[in-house]
């Protein structure tokens, strides 16, 4: 299915010429027909010699509905461009035409309609002269021109044969997997419910399809499917299509809104575009504009904050950050309009960069400007990089939507950008699920946190490790970013981690000879009294708190209480001479332990509580016994 939308001057024959094409006038309304012009966008269908199936779309030429006539156009393959014979060249000709070539629409027949009414052949001639000039240097430099007469019926086939040849190497809309459909009419039918019609872009929809309503993100299903008066369990991108809703009222729906599967897209209120200013306006265009903006069947008021210039001269292209009085949906690569409000006239229009920028740009940041500058180019791999150096580190399927690429091409660009070495996948799973960074920016995160720890290490000599949370505080990264990085970090054996505490790889403590002789006094005082050491207290007075937690870290000594601490090995043949004893007798009191090892109540106390909370011991008022 191809879409045709006309396009030309008020009463220049558009609606004439699509009866005698189709056999149906497409004037619906009453004020339509009394007035004999198009006010709202008109829909039939035909099929061409060849075949192919066209849905055509009427547009109004007035300027009073040239509103109505953007939301029409800005999804169709091809244009019938028409310009009545007898008056040739007329104001809406002329912005009709600047319309269709900011569009980008460059596949189109120019219909010289009302030939009947010239009687001199060199009138006619003159005309398409004027034509040709007209369009030379827009996107229909090369669309045929066909002189037709839709009253007498001359030249139809001639103008069905011309279509056909401008469609023959129209390649068909691309299914991205994502639906989207922006709600051009909408109607209330009784037994039915809720009736949207527009053109289905980027996806398929099925009846019984959970669907979102964006902006608003109201909930509801398809009930129904149907193009062009026929049913249909599916319809794929490229199709008018009419979806029957159930679960949203038709008073919740708004011209513009944009039907999607849910979580496919999410709404903007500021866009990266480039916009070309048109030569026919009469001053420059200035920053903190405020203008009508288009997408699709849409329309809402947008400021203009123009980047890298002070002002647009006609006939200029500049990039421009858009921010939106309320939420549009967009895509990297769709095209739009600005029109000023008042006096009502079209400005320009250009194509969407980044449908979602993540802050509000400085407007002379030469950053930014070769970012926009590298989007415009359209090289998908350094879209990529722009979008993932931009955003330090990205969950993959984030970055692939920031970027606007489909899935498809999005995948192969990171792959080419992971065999350049230019950027990092984190994590494990699946792609969809893992992150994304510049390698530069990654390895810059993870030397940094080395260089952290090492420096931690410098510092405190004596001290195992870092503590996790506090390298986190001085790293200043996000939550997730740093779990990422210590993870990476841990699985590349750059660094360990020590219970709460992380280490470069292979770090140990090491003594002094003058530390390593109190240590060994120390050590020489447990061996003389394994069973009633030091207290904490002494220890720490002996060798100073850092080496008494350093022989704590590397497990030479032992604490279980505030006040007690042993060797691991004393505490050790403690706790295997206990379970003998009351493996035997069942039971044992404080004081028949204190007795046992030549103790004291203080540390006998403390041991058997240890033991108690580790699950070896269970208290029975005034004993223990072992636990089962």
């Amino acid at each position: 299915m191809y879409i045709i939308g006309t396009a030309g001057h008020v009463d220049h024959g558009k609606s004439t010429l699509i009866e005698a094409i189709t056999g149906t006038h497409p004037d619906r309304l009453r004020e339509e027909r009394e007035r004999e012009m198009s006010i709202v966008l008109g829909f039939d269908t035909f099929q061409l010699p060849d075949g192919k199936r066209i849905s055509i779309i009427d547009v109004p030429g007035h300027r009073d509905f040239i509103e109505n006539m953007l939301s029409g156009i800005g999804s169709i393959d091809a244009t019938l461009f028409v310009i009545a014979a007898d008056e040739g060249v007329m104001p809406q000709t002329r912005e009709h035409l600047a319309i269709l070539d900011l569009l980008e629409v460059e596949k189109g027949v120019i219909v010289l309609t009302k030939v009947d009414l010239v009687d001199d052949p060199e009138w006619l001639d003159l005309v398409e002269v004027e034509i040709q000039d007209l369009v030379s240097s827009t996107a229909l430099k090369n669309a045929p021109v066909v002189r037709v007469s839709a009253k007498e019926k001359t030249g139809l086939d001639q103008l069905l044969t011309a279509l056909s040849d401008v469609l023959a190497d129209q390649s068909p809309r691309i299914d991205l997997g994502r639906p989207r459909l922006s709600v051009d009419r909408i109607f209330l039918m009784s037994g039915f419910g809720s009736i949207v019609t527009g053109t289905l872009l980027d996806g398929t929809f099925k009846v019984g399809d959970e669907i979102s309503l964006l902006p608003s993100n109201k909930s509801g299903r398809i009930r129904g499917l149907q193009t062009h008066n026929q049913e249909a369990n599916e319809v794929g991108p490229g199709y008018r299509v009419a979806i029957n809703i159930s679960g949203i009222e038709n008073v919740d729906i708004n011209r513009g809104d944009v039907v999607t599967h849910p979580g496919d897209y999410s709404s903007t209120r500021r866009l990266d575009v480039q916009f070309r200013y048109l030569a026919d306006i009469d001053k420059p265009l200035t920053h903190d504009l405020e203008c009508k903006f288009f997408l699709g069947a849409g329309e809402t008021i947008a400021r203009v904050r123009l980047l890298g210039s002070e002002s647009l001269k006609p006939g200029e292209t500049a990039w421009l950050q858009l921010e939106v009085e309320d939420p549009v949906i967009a895509m990297r690569g769709d095209r739009f309009i600005l029109r000023r409000p008042s006096p009502s006239e079209t400005l320009g229009g250009g194509i969407i960069l980044d449908p979602n920028p993540p802050y509000r740009h400085k407007r002379f940041d030469q950053e930014i400007l070769n970012h926009l500058e590298t989007l415009s180019a359209g090289d998908p791999v350094d879209v990529l990089r722009q979008t993932i150096s931009r955003g330090f580190v990205l969950l993959w399927m984030e970055a692939l939507d920031q970027s606007g690429l489909d899935k498809e091409i999005g995948e192969e660009s990171l792959k080419q950008l992971l065999e350049d070495g230019l950027v990092q996948l984190i994590g494990d799973g699946s792609t969809a699920n893992k992150y994304v960074s510049m390698r530069s920016t990654w390895d810059e995160i993870n030397t940094n946190i080395v260089d952290m720890i090492e420096k931690y290490h410098q510092e405190y000599p004596l001290r195992s490790g870092m503590s996790r949370e506090e390298l986190k505080n001085q790293s200043g990264l996000p939550g997730l970013v740093y779990n990422l990085v210590i993870e990476a970090l841990i699985k590349d054996e750059k660094i360990s981690q020590l219970g709460p505490e992380v280490l470069v790889e292979g770090y140990q403590i090491s003594f002094s000879p003058e530390q390593t002789k109190s240590i060994n006094n120390l050590m020489e005082r447990f061996k003389q009294n394994p069973f009633l050491p030091p207290s904490v207290k002494e220890c720490r007075k002996d060798v100073g708190e850092e080496l008494y937690n350093a022989l704590l870290s590397l497990k030479s000594l032992q604490q279980i209480s505030p006040e007690v601490v042993f060797t691991p090995e004393t505490y050790q043949k403690m706790v295997s001479e206990l379970k003998k004893i009351l493996k035997k007798d069942q039971t044992i009191t404080v004081a028949r332990a204190r007795d046992h090892f030549g103790s004291s109540r203080k540390y006998m106390l403390a041991f058997l509580e240890k033991l108690d909370s580790e699950g070896i011991t269970v208290r029975e008022e005034d004993v223990r016994r072992l636990k089962e």
